[in-house]
């Protein structure tokens, strides 16, 4: 089961750039995030009503959901998309994939939970593989005060990733499932957006396009109601600094999608750093031989 999650998540979250670049154009960037995830939510609430399944929640659950609403589905993507028109998304991808070893921080931090020495050396690994993947585009970038502002930005978004998994990991803990924290989750961010587009005086405009409406309904359905729904449901099955390791494969889908759609040409040092991301995977996933894992917590 958590293998066919881990997949499944690779798997869209690896293809949801081109649905996200699709999206460019007539529409503003953070009102497109809008829409997203206000439909995402909407989604969640029916199908969770229809099937009786949403979960109740007090003032704290509801006071959490804010705060994962900020951070995955505001916050998260503002900063990503921001520092992305300063900085190659190579460099973005890569900043993004040191989730792995910022979710094994603060699980330690937050949760008391023993950092695995393999899951370390995995994340590290698969950091850089993704390097070598990205070198051409990162060596013909030079660097300005707009590249720093850009690389931090993209470490602000990682941060804010890497604390949304914990406030999910917090909220299963207590027996709340995805599916319902990710509706008011996203709900409530959707919202703090929405105010604060208002507030920049940002028009809720909308491109009726099949390409735009296609894109739209590629993110709502499996880019956020499956993906998040698979990706925070092995946050609590695996642990955070497991489950993260996703975001370390994700550019590699999002390559060979480009290799097949776009003519991406890999090369030696690609396909070298194509290797070592794939055994950093290997070394995440080994089960260290003093590390006491949850039952739940291997693939299966």
């Amino acid at each position: 089961m958590n293998l066919s999650l881990y997949l499944l998540t690779v798997l869209i979250w690896g293809t949801t750039w081109i649905a996200l670049k699709w999206q460019l154009g007539v529409v503003a960037i953070p009102v497109s995030i809008v829409y997203r995830f206000g439909l995402a939510a909407l989604v969640l609430f029916v199908l969770l009503l229809l099937s009786r399944r949403l979960q109740p929640m007090n003032r704290r659950g509801h006071l959490i959901c804010v705060a994962q609403g900020l951070c995955l589905f505001c916050v998260n993507f503002m900063c990503f998309l921001t520092a992305s028109q300063w900085i190659p998304s190579g460099l973005v991808a890569v900043v993004f994939s040191t989730a792995t070893l910022w979710n094994a921080l603060n699980a330690r931090v937050f949760f008391g939970q023993r950092i695995a020495r393999n899951v370390l050396m995995g994340g590290a690994l698969g950091l850089f593989g993704l390097g070598m993947l990205f070198w051409p585009e990162l060596a013909g970038h030079h660097a300005s005060p707009q590249t720093l502002l850009g690389l931090a930005l993209a470490l602000c978004g990682t941060l804010c990733f890497s604390a949304g998994n914990m406030l999910s990991s917090l909220q299963q803990k207590a027996g709340l499932k995805p599916l319902t924290t990710n509706a008011w989750g996203m709900a409530y961010g959707a919202a703090m957006l929405s105010v604060w587009c208002l507030f920049k005086g940002i028009p809720f405009e909308m491109d009726w396009s099949p390409r735009y409406v296609g894109a739209l309904l590629y993110l709502v359905i499996p880019g956020s109601v499956i993906g998040f729904t698979a990706y925070l449901t092995l946050v609590g099955r695996m642990g955070p600094e497991r489950a993260a390791y996703c975001t370390v494969l994700f550019p590699v889908v999002a390559l060979n999608v480009s290799a097949f759609a776009e003519g991406y040409q890999w090369t030696v040092p690609a396909l070298l750093g194509l290797v070592l991301v794939m055994f950093g995977n290997v070394l995440v996933f080994r089960k260290s031989k003093g590390a006491v894992l949850p039952p739940q917590g291997k693939l299966a």
